[in-house]
């Protein structure tokens, strides 16, 4: 078995093709087995608008049909994918998702007009060479981070990159909704926080040292329908929604619409308004029963909202917890009063003691809470885990202790960090990531054991949005390194330094042209257009290798 196609992400096994195959054409028919009505239901939106077939159900047994079935058999999200001249094509998956992933690579195997919404060359049939693929995921999380509370991305954006992790068989949405510059999602007992919360006066161009600014007000929101869609949306492509709502830090919008969240002792509360500038912000929650009892509010309309359902995922609520300042904690009489009230050492203990009280509170409703790796200090909450994003030591720490971990260290996978060191780069961040540098990623640090290394429950991308203000930069610092990080978190691939990225360059040659058939504003390889450069914008590069640890 050899790899002679041009899939991305590189699946398992790949016997042939040859030279006979399927063709698409006005006979083909599909039969979906039970279970796989979701891929069905893809596959005629999507494959027939941009094939000109109907793809009308027929019998199983037609040499003309794409048959879709569960064999469970298969790993759970496997698929096996067999093109026959005589037989037609048939995709079995280890559940319903491994069958819409081998749906994913059929699309790939069409060509890149199987891309497009409509056909661009009426008339033609596509045919498929005779083969078989065989495919399953190496990480069970394979996620991509939006950052929504920065600059906020309206909901057609949003379904947009679920249908690219789609094609990139991505299975988790980490939406970022809350943070000092906005308050993305409706809640309706505390109408304030959108009302007030998720709109700014201005924005801050560029890294937080820039001298310059956007004097238009941004901001938007999320009705709960738009989340009701969002979430339903990704289920249609088996992809979890994973909400954060940030506690206790990164809360000025929640504390500009209603100030009695903060620390009314030490600051005018009253005076606070969404922040329009960048950086660790030094006004956090107030760690008080009002503050508490809010946010039981908030979370028990988001649970209603992001429900458990059958996604992988779907149990999970992030809860932030990173980059909280203690200092008016430490100055607050109330903050030092509830610290001795409960017994505690200081103000980490006081964090950890937030974010522990929202870990029972979810368990005791059938979620998991999930944090950046900062809630480590302090102790960590029983049953949380853990987003790695400060480097492998939060996952080493938290796996080692026996609990779960998501790596996204960033120095290695925050996709808003540039992408080449030539001054072109445009609004340049932290250290130069290349296409290579993310393909050589490897999420296991070799300093833990099997046992240990068995809760990474695996890794994602990040893509924050403080100097990605619109759809088109947020597809530049995302594309075509998403591509390279989607192997990475799918396929079994050598150790880093033995990977074949000439192969993988190789494949991407096919797969820009379906980035272009979706309409992808990637970074070309050659460097930066001229309309995607911002000259004079100040950034914050950050020469050399990042540190790996």
């Amino acid at each position: 078995m050899t790899s002679t196609t041009e899939l991305i992400p590189a699946p398992r096994a790949i016997e042939g093709p040859l030279r006979c195959g399927f063709v698409f054409d006005e006979r083909t028919t599909l039969w979906a087995g039970p279970g796989t009505g979701t891929t069905e239901r893809w596959l005629r939106s999507v494959l027939g608008p941009a094939l000109d077939l109907p793809l009308p159900p027929g019998p199983e047994d037609s040499p003309h049909a794409v048959r879709l079935r569960v064999d469970d058999t298969l790993e759970p999200e496997a698929y096996r994918l067999t093109v026959s001249a005589t037989w037609g094509v048939e995709i079995r998956g280890g559940c319903p998702a491994g069958v819409f992933w081998g749906a994913q690579t059929l699309r790939q195997l069409l060509g890149p007009e199987a891309f497009r919404r409509a056909p661009v060359r009426p008339g033609m049939r596509y045919g498929i060479p005779h083969q078989t693929v065989e495919d399953a995921p190496r990480f069970r999380w394979r996620g991509l981070l939006l950052d929504v509370a920065r600059h906020f991305m309206p909901k057609d954006g949003v379904l947009r990159y679920l249908d690219l992790m789609a094609a990139h068989k991505l299975n988790v949405l980490h939406l970022h909704l809350t943070d000092d510059q906005g308050w993305r999602i409706e809640i309706k007992r505390h109408p304030k926080l959108t009302e007030t919360g998720s709109w700014r006066s201005r924005t801050k161009l560029g890294h937080r040292a820039s001298p310059l600014w956007d004097e238009r007000p941004h901001g938007g929101f999320y009705t709960q329908d738009d989340i009701r869609e969002i979430v339903a949306y990704a289920a249609q492509r088996h992809i979890s929604v994973v909400p954060e709502i940030d506690v206790p830090g990164h809360s000025q919008a929640a504390i500009a619409a209603y100030p009695e969240l903060g620390n009314t002792d030490v600051i005018d509360t009253t005076a606070l308004s969404v922040w329009d500038t960048w950086g660790i912000n030094p006004n956090v929650l107030a760690p008080t029963d009002t503050t508490l009892r809010f946010y039981e509010g908030v979370f028990e309309e988001v649970l209603e909202l992001f429900p458990a359902d059958a996604a992988a995922f779907s149990g999970f609520v992030h809860i932030g917890g990173d980059e909280c300042p203690k200092d008016q904690w430490q100055r607050s009489a109330a903050a030092q009063a509830r610290t001795k009230e409960l017994g505690l050492a200081g103000e980490d203990e006081l964090q950890a003691w937030f974010v522990g009280h929202f870990d029972r509170w979810l368990a005791a409703r059938g979620r998991r809470l999930i944090g950046w790796d900062e809630i480590l200090e302090g102790g960590l909450a029983p049953g949380a885990a853990v987003s790695s994003w400060r480097g492998y030591a939060g996952g080493i720490a938290a796996a080692r202790a026996g609990h779960d971990v998501v790596m996204c260290p960033e120095q290695q996978v925050y996709l808003d960090h540039r992408q080449a060191a030539g001054e072109d780069e445009p609004v340049p961040i932290g250290y130069v990531r290349t296409l290579e540098d993310v393909y050589r990623f490897e999420p296991v640090p070799p300093q833990l054991t099997a046992e240990e290394a068995g809760h990474v429950l695996g890794t994602q991308a990040n893509v924050w949005t403080e100097v990605l203000e619109d759809h088109a930069r947020v597809d530049y610092q995302t594309f075509p390194r998403l591509a390279a990080f989607a192997e990475v978190a799918w396929s079994a691939l050598p150790a880093p330094a033995e990977r074949d990225f000439a192969d993988f360059e190789r494949r991407m040659t096919a797969h820009y042209a379906r980035l272009d058939a979706l309409g992808v504003a990637y970074r070309p390889p050659g460097g930066p257009k001229p309309w995607q450069r911002r000259p004079g914008i100040l950034g914050r590069p950050i020469d050399g290798a990042p540190p790996n640890r």
